[in-house]
Formats: structure tokens, sequence, C-alpha cells
């Protein structure tokens, strides 16, 4: 689960999905690249990692917006629930977050207003959020404990059910992050719901004490060699082994699937906030650059994913993402730790 980043001070805390995390805060009142200005600071709820919420501060702050916002970050069930919870009663100003969540969020409480600049990506989007990021799936490995433990490299998700690996696999719990959804919808897509119940059950069998609620805990298990193998986002492993670390990754049989996260700005009517939507924007064009090192799919015309990045079997899971969807793969994944005793 991510925590909360309040900028300049980095103050993080983990917030339960009950918590009401809200913030007003008078600001500097600086001017920014456009016109707009603004007394109140723009208030941002995020899902995302730590790298891209750094890429969005830079773009702020780079182009005159630095002092005139601040970030609250959120694991993805948490800031979900309170979209679905509280529409534009929310204290943000705006949001990024995964674009199911947006859409399903807008689809309920019609929450988010059109952006006023245009948005050229090369998939569609709807016309009230656009794309910062794409992220895949991967299973990683720390090399050093593979060898030292006499283990062979699994070359599937359903692999890491084998018996063999009892005690040495960390992966994410769908009940608390997104990222757990990447390797079950490759697993659905695979197997079907009830190949993918028998698959999550004999991993959490092998999982035990190691299954996560944030998105990033397995690999930092595996970096620490607490475990030899997890599930988790491949951009995070592919910098990990260009730093030198015993650390390896390896594309699944099944796929690298993905989940996009989008900016939307709520509508706030009459007391918007004039500079949330030239945030917005600014994140959009101004910090695609230093995103896309983190998280190289290409997202917009004009980039390209390079090619040393591409992940090797990339998917599309058939059925539009939404929150009613997860719910039913979080139902499969219930049933699956049951089934381990967890």
């Amino acid at each position: 689960m991510k925590k909360m980043n309040m900028k300049k001070g980095n103050v993080k805390r983990a917030a339960s999905l009950t918590l009401a995390a809200a913030v007003a805060v008078t600001g500097l009142g600086l001017t920014g690249c456009d016109t707009g200005s603004s007394d109140e600071q723009v208030i941002i709820y995020s899902n995302a990692d730590e790298e891209a919420i750094t890429a969005m501060e830079n773009a702020l702050d780079s182009n005159g917006y630095e002092g005139q916002y601040m970030f609250q970050t959120f694991g993805t069930s948490e800031l979900g629930g309170k979209l679905l919870a509280e529409g534009t009663d929310i204290e943000a100003d705006m949001v990024t977050m995964s674009t199911f969540y947006v859409e399903s969020a807008q689809e309920q409480n019609s929450m988010f207003t059109d952006l006023s600049f245009d948005v050229d990506t090369i998939d569609a989007f709807e016309p009230y959020c656009a794309p910062i990021t794409s992220q895949e799936g991967t299973i990683i490995v720390n090399t050093e404990m593979m060898e030292e433990n006499g283990l062979s490299m699994p070359e599937s998700i359903a692999d890491l059910a084998d018996p063999a690996y009892k005690g040495y696999v960390s992966v994410t719990d769908i009940a608390a992050s997104s990222t757990a959804w990447l390797l079950i919808q490759a697993l659905v897509s695979e197997y079907g719901e009830d190949g993918a119940q028998d698959v999550l059950a004999g991993i959490y069998e092998n999982v035990g004490d190691h299954l996560e609620d944030s998105g990033s805990a397995p690999l930092k298990k595996v970096r620490a060699g607490e475990v030899a193998i997890g599930f988790g986002l491949r951009q995070q492993a592919v910098a990990d082994k260009a730093d030198g670390l015993p650390i390896d990754y390896i594309d699944p049989a099944e796929g690298n699937f993905s989940l996009t996260e989008s900016v939307a700005v709520i509508d706030k009517g009459e007391d918007a906030n004039p500079l949330a939507m030239e945030m917005a924007q600014c994140i959009i064009e101004n910090g695609r650059e230093e995103r896309q090192s983190y998280y190289p799919n290409a997202l917009y015309n004009g980039e390209s994913t390079d090619a040393a990045n591409k992940s090797a079997n990339p998917k599309v899971f058939p059925e539009k993402l939404t929150v009613d969807l997860l719910e039913q793969h979080q139902a499969v994944s219930e049933a699956a730790k049951e089934a381990a005793g967890l």
C-alpha cells in the first residue's frame, strides 16, 4: 500500500481504507506557467509510485508551480474507495489514479470535468482523463538466492505454485494493491477463473507470511534476500538489474499484463481551483520524458517503447477493466486464500 507523501517534507504514513485523509493548506500564491493564480494549494490525491510522483513534482516545480500544490498518496483500493464514496465532495482538486477506477468513479458519480487541453494518445481515452503511466507485471528473482538454494528459474506464474518454492515466494494481495491484479489477469486469461483459483491457492500456500499489501513489497523482499522470487512491477526490476543488483526478471508465459494510471480534475463547479487544470496540463506536457524513463511503454503519438525495455509477451485482458471486474477477481483470490488456509 502506498503512503502519504507531503510535498517537500516527504512525510509519509500508511492509512486504512476507512480513514478520510483531507488537508486544506494555504499556498504561497505564486504565478505558474499560465495566467491563472490561486491563494490555495492544489490538493492532488494519487496512487502513483514514488518515481512517478517525483517526475510529476519535477514537471510542476520546473514550470513555476513549486509550493502551490500538495500530493497525498494512497493505496489503489483506498483511493478508489474514496472516489466512489465521496464523488465531488472529495477534498482533492485533482487525482492521478488507475484509469479503470477513474472511469468507474465517473460512471457512478459524474465527478470529473473534461480536460481543457488536447491529449494525443495512441489509444482512445475518455475526454476527462489522460494517461501518465503504463505499468506491467513480471516475475522477479534474486539470482544469488536462486543459486544458493538450488532453485530452478520459473517460466510462468503457474510455476510459482510448485511446492519446491515453498517459503521462497512473495506476491501482493489484490484486496490491497492493483499490482496483484496484473498477476490475476494473466492467470484468468490463460486458465479461466477456476484454473486461476487453483493456481493461486498453490501460490498462496508457498507464500505464507509473504502475502503483501504493497505493490513494491515483493520486490523489496527479493532485493533484501528475504525471498528468492516475487511478482511485481517490471520497470522496478529492470532498474534494479541495471543498477547491478542481483535481480533479474522473467516475463511470464501467461503474458505481461498492464494497467494505466491517468490524471483527472475534479468537477468542483464554482469552487474549482483554477490552477488544477493548468497543473494537469503541465504534468502531461512536461513530465512524460522523465516518467517514460521509469515506465517505458509508449502512450502518446510520437513516443516509442525502447526495445531494450520492451516486455517479451505484452497482453491485454479481453474484457474492459472495471471496478466490477476487479471485485470479481478479488473473489477468486479470496477463495484461493481460503483453500490455502490463509
